[in-house]
């Protein structure tokens, strides 16, 4: 069985994530991860179940390690800055 993780670790994530989702240079992709970000943690937060809960946590460590690196590519390959950015 996994472990429950404690809320001060969510909280972490949490951050962690939206400072991810907040490290890319296309305004589209930031404002896109930033709302996703937002969303997995508000149905983290409203889980009752534990397992299910543990899963979710799980699967959001793995997806902050994707975001993280396509973070970097996508500020490698980053365009103009869009007028809504201005």
């Amino acid at each position: 069985m996994a472990t429950l993780p404690s809320p001060r670790a969510i909280l972490s994530l949490y951050g962690s994530t939206l400072r991810a989702a907040r490290s890319f240079s296309s305004y589209n992709f930031r404002h896109y991860f930033m709302r996703r970000t937002k969303d997995t943690f508000r149905s983290m937060q409203a889980e009752e179940n534990l397992a299910r809960l543990s899963f979710a946590y799980n699967e959001a460590m793995k997806e902050l390690e994707v975001l993280r690196r396509s973070a970097t590519v996508n500020q490698l390959y980053g365009g103009r800055r869009l007028a809504v950015e201005h």
